[in-house]
C-alpha cells in the first residue's frame, strides 16, 4: 500500500529541500541574453522556462525577483534565448552568479558571442540554437488570493531562429545531438539528454 507525504505549501513541506522543482523536472533552461538601456550585456539562466506556442513561436521565462534580465527586457523589449548544452554547462552555471547590473556576464563566464540579426542582444557563439525574441507580455504573477508576488513572467515571440546545420538530418532537428542540459531538483541537479533516452510514440489518429 502506498504511503503518501501530503502537505499544504503555505504551511511548509517538512522536507530537507522543496520537492516541487524536483517533481516538475527535468526542465529546459532559459539561458537569456539581454542588453540594458545603457548598453551593458547580461546573460542568465532560468529554470522556469518553456516554449508555450507554435505559431507564432512564443517562449516564456519566469524570474524570482525583478532581476536584470527582466529590467532589461522591460526597457528594450528584446532578448535572446540560447540553448544550454553539456559543453556550455559550466559557463551557463557561472552566469547564474549574483553580480551588480554593471557586470558583463558574458565576460565573467568567458563566453564568445555572435551578433543577432534582428535584435540588439548578442547570442552565445557555442550554442547550437538561439531564438531572437521580442517582448509580447510582461506579467507580475499573483497567488490564488490575488496577492502580487515578487515573480515576473516574460513572454517573447521568436522573430529569428539560428540553428547550427550540424544539428539537422535531412532537415530534421536532432534534439539529442546538441546534448542539451536540463534542470532537475535539489540545489545542484542537472540532466543531459542523449540518444539513449529516445523513444517514439505517434499521436492517435
Amino acid at each position: 500500500m502506498t504511503e503518501w507525504h501530503f502537505y499544504e505549501p503555505r504551511a511548509g513541506h517538512r522536507l530537507p529541500h522543496d520537492p516541487v522543482n524536483a517533481i516538475v523536472a527535468p526542465r529546459p533552461i532559459g539561458w537569456i541574453s539581454t542588453v540594458s538601456a545603457a548598453g551593458v550585456r547580461n546573460i542568465a539562466p532560468y529554470s522556469f522556462f518553456n516554449l508555450i506556442n507554435y505559431t507564432p513561436p512564443l517562449i516564456a521565462f519566469s524570474s524570482v525577483g525583478r532581476k536584470d534580465s527582466v529590467a532589461n527586457v522591460e526597457a528594450t523589449g528584446e532578448f535572446v534565448w540560447n540553448l544550454a548544452t553539456r559543453d556550455l554547462a559550466e559557463a551557463m552555471n557561472a552566469t547564474s552568479a549574483t553580480v551588480p547590473p554593471q557586470v558583463d556576464e558574458f565576460a565573467l563566464a568567458g563566453l564568445a558571442t555572435l551578433p543577432s540579426r534582428l535584435v540588439a542582444p548578442e547570442r552565445v557563439a557555442g550554442s547550437p540554437a538561439a531564438f531572437e525574441c521580442r517582448l509580447t507580455q510582461l506579467v507580475r504573477l499573483k497567488d490564488h488570493a490575488g496577492t502580487e508576488l515578487d515573480q515576473y513572467l516574460v513572454i517573447g515571440e521568436a522573430i529569428g531562429i539560428h540553428i547550427d546545420t550540424a544539428m539537422l538530418d535531412d532537415g530534421v532537428y536532432q534534439t539529442a545531438r546538441a546534448a542539451p542540459v536540463l534542470r532537475g531538483g535539489g540545489p545542484a541537479d542537472y540532466f543531459e539528454i542523449g540518444p539513449d533516452a529516445l523513444f517514439r510514440m505517434r499521436r492517435p489518429a
